[in-house]
């Protein structure tokens, strides 16, 4: 099998256990990212697949050669896997020009054979001007094109990417994002991001593994995670949630929103009731809920309104366009029936 696969990964620090059990598999062509909180194992997993870490528990296998194995007591350096590594700080060598730190990877045999390459990249990614630069001389965007380039220069077999974006401004972000992404589509080579941004891990991601407290909660696609998240914590990484309680009755459950289908639950379960702010619509039928508006603020593409209940409940909505209502006017809301999630609440987190 090519790509990277990781078996049942068990790390710990003293007696922190950061990762329990874990398993991961990155297909060829494919990118992976690893969400979660900080602190619950992503990084720590990147620097085993990567060999920047010793492995205690389990195997590690890149291109379909196996080049860790706790029980055998193997564990190829970084350099000896055919990895191509990208940290947030970028790491380039400011002692070298952009030429040199791309092509530093490459054995020095083969870099003259490479140069019409490396040269076509730089091009593609809007640096080509800059090869006799240093570093220091650019901007906190094309630093990260560099590094991405000097990652994919030698032909890794996996890329594996550590928060890649994190130092960059909100709309240069955006911008590098999608040439980075563009970028490892075109190579085809296997990928493997940690990130802590959901809207990042969407936008980048084939699959994403939700992460927590060193286990992996959930593994799917974008759509599926943000539409069918397996318990509270993964519902609420992806955004703020409005909650609410309710007790199932006849495969109906009663809220302070309204009564609501469900199924697998007997009667007598307590549910905690979740919808996201883009679930809530205003209503101009009047056929809705009745709240009172307490702030309406605009955000270019959408509006967030603020509203609350008889029993001063809080609501916050999120609707598109200009949707302005004054404070203190009432409003009649309705709710997205797919953007409604439901747990018990003894396994909520």
């Amino acid at each position: 099998m090519s790509g990277l696969h990781l078996r049942a990964i068990s790390h710990a620090f003293g007696s922190n256990q950061v990762l329990r059990n874990v398993s991961v598999s990155v297909a060829p062509g494919e990118l992976v990212c690893l969400l979660g909180p900080s602190g619950c194992g992503k990084t720590t997993l990147l620097r085993i697949a990567a060999g920047l870490e010793t492995i205690q528990s389990g195997q590690v296998e890149i291109g379909g050669e196996l080049v860790a194995d706790a029980d055998r007591s193997l564990n190829l350096p970084p350099e000896k896997r055919g990895v191509g590594l990208m940290f947030q700080d970028y790491a380039l060598f400011p002692h070298l020009t952009i030429q040199e730190n791309i092509s530093f990877g490459i054995a020095k045999k083969n870099r003259s054979a490479h140069q019409s390459l490396i040269a076509e990249s730089m091009a593609n990614m809007g640096i080509s001007g800059y090869a006799e630069a240093y570093p220091h001389t650019l901007s906190g965007g094309q630093q990260q094109r560099v590094a991405l380039l000097r990652a994919l220069a030698p032909g890794p077999n996996v890329l594996l990417l550590d928060e890649p974006f994190s130092g960059l401004d909100v709309t240069r972000r955006a911008q590098v994002r999608t040439e980075t992404l563009r970028t490892i589509k075109d190579t085809g080579v296997g990928t493997l991001m940690v990130t802590h941004d959901p809207e990042e891990a969407m936008f980048m991601a084939d699959r994403i593994l939700v992460m927590n407290e060193g286990q992996v909660l959930q593994d799917g696609s974008p759509t599926d995670l943000y539409f069918h998240p397996h318990d509270q914590f993964v519902t609420e990484l992806f955004g703020p949630v409005n909650e609410f309680e309710g007790i199932v009755k006849n495969n109906l459950i009663k809220t302070k929103v309204g009564e609501f289908p469900v199924s697998g639950y007997n009667d007598g379960t307590e549910l905690s009731f979740l919808v996201r702010p883009e679930g809530f619509l205003i209503d101009e039928s009047n056929r809705g809920i009745s709240m009172k508006v307490i702030t309406a603020r605009p955000l270019g593409r959408s509006s967030v309104v603020m509203m609350e209940l008889d029993d001063d409940t809080p609501i916050e909505a999120r609707v598109p366009g200009v949707v302005l209502p004054e404070a203190g006017s009432s409003v009649s809301v309705s709710i997205r029936p797919e953007q409604i999630h439901y747990f018990p609440k003894s396994t909520t987190r």
